[in-house]
């Protein structure tokens, strides 16, 4: 479901044949790498199925994002109609199907070349961590150049199930979906769920989970679902991993990820999901994320590796500080860097939202009633919003 349109697979498959014909007509063959900027739609959604028929891939960009001059770029919907396009119902597991950016967080986004073997092996992880329904209804409105959205249009296809695409985050469109029944399964990142709890969100008929990726998840909102019967599993992956690979807070490896922690603290993951080009040559993906596993081998996260803030020699985990910061009534949204500093190395600065006016001192002492005495911000500053990319991640380096 779509811009108002409903494809039954029988219609979709015969969508994506005649499409495929097209574009072998207008030489796509197998190999290439085809860019698209088209919204989330029925058009997108059937060009991501013709491309595999051909052996060629599809790579979804940001329309935001800078031209590339090289390679087919696909920014119109391809008209297929009346064509008979190639048969090919099996997709070599071993191909590549979706070239997907990393969500660039931590520097320059790197291009991810994901198999079918790699979706098919993050459709089982999602199978294990929230389950899965004939009669699933899984509502998308995240942005489908990242993978947190592109997954679930290759996650619904593998398990036969319907998708529901917005074009873009509306929140009172989500919230009157979930509240009208029409979804039982929906994707989210931290920052949209806040905002449907600020919009009113205040119960969701047949909703079977919410799987909230992309970040840390403020103790406060998760508090919020529960009480607002919101059954949400947080869940932790990225574009390397083909989506999510870890379930809930402290998380468990979902089925067929291993896990394990370096002595430096850094998540290590391997699996069949995991994008063959970013393991290292000692067989795991370096994540760059920091973390530990306890006695029952859950997952603890704490952040990135390279955002620890060492201040008066003291390091502070920023995900530990935003936690207490988000769980202040007037704070509706934290980010916390470490800024150069001549007395501690770096100072501890706290950036937010608010709801409404607060003094820096009562949100310093609201800190200071909840945290290690290094960990309180120096600084605390009110900002209109917080850098986060198209997928609600906090842009740390740019506070």
């Amino acid at each position: 479901m779509a811009e108002g349109r409903t494809l039954t697979y029988a219609q979709l498959d015969q969508a994506v044949s005649g499409v495929a014909a097209r574009l072998a007509a207008e030489g796509v063959s197998a190999g290439d790498r085809v860019s698209t900027t088209l919204p989330p739609g029925v058009a997108f959604v059937v060009l991501l199925h013709a491309l595999p028929r051909l052996g060629a891939a599809l790579a979804p960009r940001d329309p935001r994002a800078p031209a590339d001059p090289s390679g087919l770029l696909v920014s119109r919907p391809v008209d297929g109609t009346g064509e008979a396009g190639p048969s090919r119902p099996d997709v070599p597991a071993d191909e590549v199907h979706t070239v997907i950016r990393s969500s660039g967080t931590t520097g320059t986004p790197k291009a991810i070349e994901l198999t079918y073997a790699n979706h098919v092996a993050a459709a089982a992880a999602s199978r294990d961590a929230l389950g899965t329904d004939e009669d699933d209804r899984w509502l998308c409105p995240l942005p489908l150049h990242h993978v947190g959205g592109l997954n679930v249009l290759v996650r619904t296809a593998i398990h036969r199930t319907t998708v529901i695409v917005h074009e873009r985050f509306d929140a009172a469109r989500v919230r009157a979906a979930l509240e009208g029944g029409e979804a039982t399964l929906v994707s989210l990142v931290p920052t949209m769920l806040a905002r449907l709890r600020d919009a009113g969100l205040g119960r969701a008929p047949g909703l079977r989970a919410v799987a909230l990726g992309g970040g840390p998840v403020p103790p406060a909102l998760l508090d919020w679902a529960a009480a607002a019967g919101i059954p949400v599993v947080p869940v932790y992956g990225m574009t390397e991993t083909c989506s999510q690979v870890v379930a809930g807070i402290p998380g468990r490896a979902l089925e067929g990820v291993a896990l394990s922690v370096a002595d430096d603290g850094e998540i290590l993951v391997r699996g069949p999901m995991v994008a063959r080009a970013a393991l290292s040559p000692d067989g795991w993906l370096h994540t760059g994320d920091r973390g530990r596993l306890d006695a029952d081998g859950l997952l603890h996260l704490d952040g990135r590796l390279k955002d620890l803030i060492v201040t008066g020699g003291e390091n502070v985990a920023p995900l530990t500080v935003e936690a207490a910061l988000a769980s202040h009534p007037a704070v509706s949204d934290a980010g916390v860097a470490g800024r150069p500093d001549p007395e501690w190395g770096e100072a501890v600065v706290a950036y937010v939202v608010l709801r409404e006016d607060t003094a820096e001192a009562e949100l310093v002492a609201w800190c200071r009633a909840r945290l290690a005495r290094h960990e309180v911000p120096k600084r605390v500053e009110s900002v209109a919003e917080l850098p986060r990319n198209a997928a609600g991640k906090l842009l740390r380096d740019r506070l």
